[in-house]
Order: structure tokens, then sequence, then C-alpha cells
């Protein structure tokens, strides 16, 4: 064993090369410390993969710290163990899901073995299906759990795992701690009942799918609009992954007849290589430029793109110039609450009880917009699960018309309990749909949510810091952030500083500060911090929960009189995000 390795790193890795693990696993740590490769043994083994905002997720390979046959095996035994505790003397059954990624379909059916062997019934899909499929799935057949594999939109050497409750939400406190805590109880990989018992393990497929498309056709707002513009142009790309087992059929149900599949990016399984794209991410540019370069070529009205696992959506669609121009998160979710809440109001719907949410890092013209209907807006934490968590908090008190965040995800009605891009895929046809009947392109419906409420712009700035001391380095930011606020962004001066990891808010005009209220409507002690500024900036700074990134939001906002003055406002208020990145020494 080589001396540089941490005592730490060394006891785990020992264990790995004693231990009742598979020969080939040790032959790769054995060639590593042959090597003298420390940086990878210590990446690999510096800590277990923990669940944070989107579960277990992490590199393919050997370690502790690495999505393994064991890392899913333990995270199993410990969610089994914890599964017969939390409903004794009942029926347990989870409900598996996975994605076209490298070993999604193996590690499924070890999950689903690990279940079946503990006394849980397992309803396993025949086939990779999409991730909002599968918390619907779990509310539909009455399963205490389920999981996904995935890693969303991680690049192709990384995997995943989601663990979801019995509502069909991901997992949140107390649960995810719990959890945890029997995941970290189990000692020795002999503890994980890696043998399956066949006769609790059930497919599913054909039979859920029709039921979940059912349910988002009856979401459909505008029918008479979907029946005067079926043939709206609209091209489609899954990237390699689930989405395609679903969204061309679901759109073909709602009635459109000029729907283009980019054919080289349909095929999901691909080994898991996602071999036309760099980064399988329908938030980069590059990965949705085949289905732009096909809308262009076809004059189409709207491009819609999934990420592997299907519940993010990037869409792009004809702007002022007529030019086919991509979306980002905030926008889009702007225009689908809009037509949300302009459709409630259209029928009569809105009765003061209503309400949507959002995270804390999305755009605040949703809140602006939710006031003027006189509809509660909701801000949670980053992750999906929060939102999940207020819309339990409020059934049967308040209800939920839809939410979103950012990173492109979005929720419409609550039969699902995560973000969901099929739904969404269907509702933003929808509206494209809806605004070409009254002559409008969705771009044009931009513009006029902007002329109405102002001209809000999101800029994110992401740093990429890997391994330990990359997470070192995430830190070590964090902490000097908080101990030197910055006084002033873009010459406005900061007036207001939101700690959620003490979960405190600090007013810097009279030196005043209060609590954040935590334990319910989606907050928790996190990692996070806010600043505010005189002009209505507002500042972000957040380590990502799934990548080894940390991340910078930053929103400014100003006036939109007329539309022939958005290009150059649009520039001022990009420009002045750029500045805030620069004076900050972050670009």
């Amino acid at each position: 064993m080589t001396a540089k390795l941490e005592p730490s790193v060394m006891t785990k890795v020992s264990s790995w090369l004693t231990g009742d693990y598979d020969i080939d696993t040790k032959q790769s740590i054995q060639q590593l410390i042959d090597e003298g490769n420390d940086i990878e043994l210590t990446d690999a083994f510096y800590k277990d993969l923990e669940f944070g905002t989107g579960g277990l997720r992490g590199l393919i390979g050997i370690g502790s710290n690495r999505m393994n046959r064991y890392t899913v095996g333990t995270a199993t035994q410990g969610l089994a163990n914890y599964l017969n505790q939390a409903f004794p003397n009942e029926e347990i059954k989870v409900a598996i899901a996975y994605d076209s990624r490298i070993k999604s379909d193996e590690f499924a059916k070890i999950i689903a073995d690990i279940f079946s062997s503990n006394g849980i019934t397992v309803y396993l899909f025949e086939a990779l299906r999409p991730t909002p499929e599968l918390s619907f799935a779990i509310r539909l057949l009455g399963c205490k759990s389920g999981v996904v594999v995935t890693a969303s939109h991680n690049p192709k050497e990384y995997n995943g795992y989601k663990a979801y409750w019995d509502d069909g939400s991901q997992v949140v406190a107390p649960h995810d701690t719990n959890i945890i805590k029997e995941v970290n109880a189990i000692t020795s990989i002999d503890d994980v009942k890696f043998d399956g018992d066949a006769s609790k393990i059930f497919k599913i497929g054909a039979d859920v799918d029709e039921k979940y498309m059912d349910h988002i056709l009856s979401l459909s707002i505008s029918k008479g609009a979907l029946e005067r513009q079926k043939g709206l142009k609209i091209v489609y790309t899954p990237l390699h992954g689930t989405g395609v087992t679903l969204v061309p059929a679901l759109l073909a149900k709602m009635g459109f007849e000029a729907v283009t599949v980019i054919e080289e990016q349909a095929e999901p399984r691909g080994n898991g290589q996602f071999p036309t794209v760099i980064y399988p991410n329908p938030e980069e540019t590059e990965a949705m430029s085949k289905a732009v370069e096909k809308a262009r070529q076809i004059d189409a009205d709207l491009v819609l793109g999934t990420d592997p696992d299907a519940d993010r959506v990037g869409i792009a669609v004809k702007n002022h110039h007529g030019e086919i121009q991509l979306l980002n998160g905030n926008q889009t979710a702007s225009v689908l609450i809009y037509y949300l809440l302009n459709a409630w109001k259209d029928a009569g719907k809105l009765t003061g009880t209503q309400f949507v949410c959002k995270t804390i890092v999305t755009t605040d013209l949703i809140d602006k917009m939710a006031a003027a209907y006189d509809v509660k807006c909701y801000n949670t934490l980053t992750g999906f699960k929060y939102i999940a968590q207020v819309i339990r908090e409020k059934e049967g008190i308040e209800q939920f018309i839809g939410g979103g965040e950012e990173s492109y995800g979005y929720l419409i009605g609550d039969a699902v309990r995560d973000k969901d891009a099929i739904a969404s895929c269907a509702m933003i046809a929808e509206l494209t749909a809806y605004a070409k009947d009254k002559g409008l392109s969705l771009f044009d419906m931009l513009m006029e949510i902007y002329k109405q409420f102002g001209f809000y712009y999101e800029g994110l700035i992401s740093l990429t810091k890997k391994g330990k001391s990359g997470a070192d380095d995430i830190q070590q930011m964090m902490a000097d952030f908080r101990a030197n606020p910055p006084k002033a962004l873009a010459g406005s001066a900061v007036i207001r500083m939101d700690d959620y990891k003490a979960l405190s808010t600090v007013d810097f005009i009279n030196g005043t500060s209060h609590s954040i209220p935590s334990g319910e409507m989606g907050i928790e002690p996190s990692n996070v911090l806010q600043f505010f500024t005189e002009d209505g900036t507002k500042f972000t700074c957040r380590p990502s929960g799934t990548e080894p990134k940390i991340k910078f939001y930053v929103g400014v906002r100003a006036a939109l009189e007329k539309n022939e003055d958005f290009d150059s406002v649009y520039a001022s208020l990009k420009d002045k995000v750029t500045a805030i990145g620069v004076e900050l020494g972050l670009i």
C-alpha cells in the first residue's frame, strides 16, 4: 500500500482488497496500487457516495465513491432495511425504472434482486422508461418506495440512483438521513442480500405507459387550438434517452401531424455512449444543435429536446427576427406558468387557494406573475424533491397549478411528484399551438410577458472543481463569501444576505438579522448564500448537489417598453451579469 494515501483511504482500500468483493474489482484496485496512482485511489475511496439533491450519483468504477454493484447494493440494502422498519407488518411494494446509461439495466436488476430477497414486492419496468413515469407508477401501484437508475444529464461516465418515497417524490427529511444511517450501519458487503427471489419480481410496461399518457392528455387546456393547429411543425430529440419511448406517441395522441424525430439521436441504447453529443444535456447548445438545424431546414415552429431520463426539457422557437433560438430554463418556466395562470383564470378556476412553486434560484418573474393573478408562489431549495414536499404539505388545503426550476425541470399537476419532461413537452407544444392560433409565436408571448411584468434576465456562472481537492476549493469559496460578503454588485449596494446554512437573514441597512423558518415548505439547512441589492439584483452561491461544480446565479431586471427595444435591453442585462462575474473574480 502506498504511504502517500491518507489513513482513512488506506483503510477503505484494504477492506475492499480483503472483503468479499469479486476478483475483477480486487485486481483493478491492485493495479492502481502497483501503478502508484494515488490520485485515482483517493478519489475512488476518500468518501462514500451520499444522497444529494438528485440521490446517489457518481462516476462508474471501483471504490466507495463510485457507482458499482457494491455501492448500489449497499444503498439498496440500507433502503430495504429502512422500509421494513418504517412499514412493519405491511406489504411493501417498490417500483424500479432505468435509463439508457452504461450499466443502468444491470444496476436495476441488482436492485430488484436485493429488494426481493428482503421480502419486498418489486415492479420492474421491462425496458428503459422516463424518470417521471417511475414517480407516476409509485402512486398508481401503491408502492412505498421506488428507485430509478440514472445520472440524468451528466456525462456518459456517470450513473446514479434516485430513491423515491410513497408519494412519488424523491426522499426528503427525515427519510433521507434515516436511509443513510441504515446504509452506514452495513459494515460488511456480506450484509447485502444479492440473491433475488424471482417470485417477488413483476415486469411492468405498456399498461403503465397508457395510464400515464392518459393522465397527461387530461391536463390539456386548449383543445380547440390543438385541433386548429395540428399541422404545427415540431422537431423532437430524445438525445439517446428514454423520452423516445413516450414523447412521439404522446404528441401523436394530441393530434400533432408534423412531428420530426431526430433519428440519429432516437436510438436510446448505444451502449450508453451518447455518440452524437458531447454532453447529453438539453441546456447545452451543442446537444440541441442537430434538432435546431433540422428546425431551420423545415421551418419548424418548435424544437423539443429531453435529457437521458426525460425529466428535463430544452426548447427552441422562432424569435422576433424569425431565427430559431434556444430559450433558457427560466424563460421556458415563465411562458409555461404564464400560460397556466391565464388558462386557469379564463376557466374561472382561480379561487385564491391555488399556488405555483419554484426554487430560490429560479427567476423572480414567476413570483411577480403569480402575485398579479392572486396565486401564491412558494420558493424552495434547489431540488425538485422540495417542490414535491410543498405539494404534499398543501395537499387538500391549496391546489397546485404548476412549477419549475431554472435547470429545465417543470411539473404540471400533481399526479407526478418530480420534474416531468414528458408532460412538459405536451404542454409546451400545446401553448405553442395556442399562441400560433392567436397569430403569435411562443417568443412573442415571452416578450409580452416582459413588457407586462418586467424584463428579467438570469445568468449562470459554473465552475467545475473535480475530486477531493476540488471539493475543498468549493468549501473554501463558500467560506470566503460568508466571511466577506460583497458590498456592492455592478454599482448597486448589497442590502441583504440570506444564509441557508445558518438559516438566517442579515439586513445590512439596519444591521438586524432574523431566522429563516425551516422544517417545512421545502426549506432546511443547506450550503447556499444569496445576496440582494438596491436595484433588485439577486446573486446566489451554491455548490451543486449532483456534479463537482459550484454555481453562481445572477438575476437582473429592467423595463421593456416595446418589442423593438428587446435586443438592446437584453444586451445591457447580459453585460451586467458579465460585469458582476468579472468584479467577483468568477470570470
